[in-house]
């Protein structure tokens, strides 16, 4: 099935497997795609986990699955690795059709964290290299470089089954890491980290980014996302409403407007938008689209005497309920309060 360069509303690219492989990322961005898929659907046993998911996402960048638990991300990533086959649609990693015919490109943490128990940390991570192609010995040497680089070379030589739950993570990121991907992905990685270790994770993350390895990673909390990728694909129910830019989805709701002013009454009333309601001492309306710069006017002469006025945009949160939905945004919240809890 030939796909051709579409251009949806919200300027992202879905690209095709006609002709050659060097796609083009999103409008505006002139980097080849690392990931691309369109219409990507699974089924297990006739219920439909995804339905028809289109991403795109440019070497280099820090690109985010944010859904509740159960919202198909992971299995959108196994597709995306070709782990797992779809039923329906195409996806190409770096051009190629068939993911695991470059698995040595990739890097790839699991949401099921595992590693042998009785090895030691350096050897965890040399084993996972061997995996994808490189020398054992290799391997485990960069294991302790990596492990000294991250401020851990006194576990390097600890059994993972001595090494705490925060450590024993960090050995398997670095694991997926040490044979230099140029695509790393990530299920889920935030998951049973400490505020320390996620801070740790996102340093790498945006490392890893900088060097111009791309990253991908499944999540459930926004603020992840909303401070780290500048792409993400929200997904609930196994549909994908919006795949774009962050800052694109917080632009889908008006920037609002907190306003102040010494007078209550005045005729500069009469230029405040439809939409504005006082509620206190504050008049609160969304930034009209012609900007501020023309009501600032109407205030002034009117003598309205401006006392405070603020202009706060959406957040990532905010722009979640009004793409997929207060029962997703529920569903999402109720994930954070469970991990927290545990």
């Amino acid at each position: 099935m030939p796909l051709s360069d579409t251009l949806d509303k919200d300027n992202s690219v879905t690209v095709s497997n006609e002709g050659d492989s060097n796609s083009e990322a999103p409008a505006g961005d002139s980097r080849p795609l690392a990931i691309e898929a369109r219409g990507l659907v699974k089924r297990f046993e006739g219920t439909t986990a995804v339905d028809g998911v289109d991403i795109s996402v440019p070497e280099g960048a820090i690109y985010g699955i944010l859904g509740p638990n159960g919202a198909g991300k992971t299995t959108t990533l196994r597709m995306l690795l070709g782990i797992i086959d779809p039923d329906e649609g195409l996806r190409r990693v770096f051009g190629h059709d068939e993911p695991h015919e470059i698995a040595k490109l990739i890097g790839y943490l699991p949401e099921e964290r595992g590693l042998y128990p009785s090895m030691k940390a350096y050897e965890a991570i040399g084993f996972m290299g061997a995996l994808r192609g490189m020398p054992l010995e290799e391997g485990k040497a960069r294991g302790r470089e990596l492990l000294e680089n991250h401020g851990l070379a006194h576990a390097a030589d600890r059994q993972i089954r001595q090494l705490s739950k925060g450590m024993a993570q960090t050995v398997q990121l670095l694991g997926t890491l040490v044979h230099r991907p140029k695509l790393v992905v990530l299920d889920e990685p935030f998951s049973g980290l400490d505020a320390i270790n996620q801070g740790k994770l996102e340093r790498m993350i945006r490392e890893l980014a900088e060097n111009g390895t791309t990253v991908i990673f499944s999540t459930h909390v926004i603020h992840h996302a909303e401070r780290l990728c500048e792409g993400v694909a929200i997904i609930a129910g196994g549909k994908v409403p919006y795949a774009g830019s962050v800052e694109a989805a917080r632009d889908r709701i008006p920037a609002q407007v907190r306003l102040e002013t010494r007078e209550r009454d005045g005729r500069w009333r009469s230029a405040l938008p439809e939409d504005a309601r006082r509620e206190g001492d504050f008049w609160y309306f969304s930034l009209p689209e012609s900007g501020i710069e023309t009501l600032l006017r109407a205030l002034i002469e009117g003598e309205a005497g401006i006392l405070s006025l603020s202009i706060e945009r959406a957040g990532l949160h905010d722009a979640f309920v009004h793409i997929a939905g207060e029962a997703a945004a529920r569903a999402l919240e109720a994930d954070n309060a469970a991990e927290a809890a545990r």
